[in-house]
Parts: C-alpha cells; structure tokens; sequence
C-alpha cells in the first residue's frame, strides 16, 4: 500500500482566479469560508473577492497572500478528504506549515486564518519600513561551489543569507537590495548559474525578520495550538514536531530560520513515504519534490481538474 504525503505551497503560489471552483462547491467548502469571514470580520478584506478578481497588487500583499492561500488550500484538503485520500504525514512550505497543521488537527482553521492574517501584518510592516531595500533571490544550478562562491563574493556589498534550501538545485538568499543586485549581476555573467528575482518584497526566513518575529511570538501565545493527530515535518528543523509547545517554537523560530526542504522531502523517502500530493494553488512544490526525488509519484491539487487528474492516476497505481 503506498505512503502518502500532502504538502501545502506557501507564499508566491497565489494568483488571480485560484479557488474559482471551489468557492460553493460543498457545505465543508461553504462552512469554511464562512468561518475564513469570521476570522477576518474586523479586517478590511473580502476574501473571496480578493482571491477570484485581485487586483494583483492587493493579492500580493503578504498580508493578503497569506490567508487567501491557506483558505484555498484548506479547502482544497477538504475535498481530498471527501474523495477519500488521506495523508500519512503532512509539512508545509513557509507559510504552507501553517495549513499543514490545520490538516494535521493541531490548529483550529479559524484561528490559522487570524494567525497568518496578522503574521502577515508583521511581515508587511516591515516591507514598508524597508520598501524596494530588501528582498530574495532565487539561485539554480548544478554547481553548488560555483553558487556559494558567489554568494561570499555578493556578501561584501551588504547583509546575504541563504533563506530556503529548496532542492539539490535550488537555494534562495534573502537580503539587502545592493549585494542582490551583484549576485544578479553575477549570474547574468555565468551561463552555470541562473539567478532569479522572486515575487516577493521581504527577506523571509533571515535574520532581517527579527522584529516582525518578535511580534508573532507575543502574538501566538494567545492561540490554541494541540499535539497533531497527523505525523507533521517542521521547516525549522527538518524533523518531526509532536508537541503542541515545540510546534509553537518551530513557528517562531521559522520567521529567522531557512525553509529545510530538501531535507524535509528526503527524510519522507527515508520513512516509506512513495506518493506526495501538493495540495493549494499552484505546483512550485510538485516542481521541487521532482528535482529532489525525480523517480517518485509527485501529483499537485490546485483546482478541480488537477483533482480529477490527481485521483485517476492514483486509481492506477
């Protein structure tokens, strides 16, 4: 019988239009948006609005981002559910780690929408604070020396640090926007290295998140957080989290701390899992785990065609 695995995408997947189906497709898809509204009554956006129509500019907003994709995520794991597919053990993407843990039971989803709505704040703060002087950069080759060669040579420039560690391939830096601009500049010169501006306007998981992590820490301690009933890969340490107190310091610890997800795929290798699903909009991490583990059964949910998909090959197997 095969293992499988549900990874939640984070922050950059989202885009206008995702959630279209979903949104009236059943009573748990309805419930849930419904107690999404709920989480954000006193907050100026209209969620399925936001997530059908943008605009664009308002949908990247982290703090927008965040709780739209765990919405569209969540209900997402709801229908897999329904169809009758489970996962043996779940982990999330930055952001992801959060729906991750809604799956797992160890969050109520109303809460994990008010936690990512104001995690979101915390981190949009400090893009504001810091507008067009901080950002990331995503680094993709074959020759890891060459890449961190690089990085040291960019370093004199300004404050670097590697923020993700996304596949044997792949590596994102976070930092200041001159020693990125070298590493770009670097990489335009090298046809062995290609270096890639992400959609995004903050330096996640890098010590630059310092204050907004700090924020999140007295905020999260007002949320109930349980032990998860599903077995859930943190990103903090690459490792099982089964206490509700060492989720809580995986979470915090995330903000100022790289994403491990090579380590997270392969460790799911290692304990049996044979079959991940990547369940939220879009397939950057369906495209990840392939570079990582390019022979195993890799499929990606995001609407109700890849579902259909995802099922009948999942029927054959």
């Amino acid at each position: 019988m095969q293992k499988i695995a549900f990874l939640f995408p984070g922050q950059g997947s989202q885009e206008i239009g995702m959630g279209k189906e979903l949104f009236g497709y059943s009573e748990e898809t309805e419930y849930l948006i419904k107690e999404a509204n709920k989480a954000l009554e006193n907050e100026n956006i209209n969620i399925k609005e936001l997530c059908l129509n943008g605009p664009e500019e308002e949908l990247t907003r982290t703090d927008n981002a965040q709780p739209a994709i765990l919405i569209v995520s969540a209900m997402l794991y709801t229908i897999l559910l329904n169809k009758g597919i489970k996962p043996e053990v779940v982990a999330g993407h930055s952001l992801g780690e959060y729906s991750a843990l809604v799956a797992a039971s160890s969050i109520d989803f109303r809460d994990a929408v008010r936690l990512v709505r104001k995690r979101g704040e915390f981190i949009q703060k400090e893009i504001e604070v810091n507008v067009n002087s901080l950002s990331m950069v995503a680094m993709i080759s074959f020759y890891k020396g060459k890449v961190y060669e690089m990085i040291q040579s960019a370093s004199k420039f300004g404050m670097l640090e590697i923020s993700n560690f996304n596949s044997p391939y792949q590596i994102v830096v976070s930092g200041e926007n001159k020693p990125l601009q070298e590493l770009i500049r670097l990489g335009e010169k090298d046809e062995e290295v290609s270096v890639v501006p992400l959609k995004v306007s903050a330096p996640f998981h890098s010590s630059l998140m310092k204050k907004a992590k700090n924020e999140l820490e007295d905020y999260i301690k007002n949320i109930e957080i349980r032990n998860p009933k599903i077995p859930l890969i943190c990103n903090y340490t690459a490792n099982y989290v089964n206490q509700a107190k060492d989720i809580k310091e995986a979470l915090i610890e995330q903000m100022t701390h790289p994403i491990r997800w090579l380590e997270i795929i392969e460790k799911m290798k290692k304990d049996g899992v044979d079959c991940f699903i990547e369940v939220g909009p879009g397939d950057v991490l369906k495209k990840l785990t392939k570079q990582i583990l390019a022979k195993s059964k890799i499929y990606n949910v995001s609407d109700l065609d890849s579902l259909e998909k995802t099922i009948k090959k999942l029927r054959k197997i």
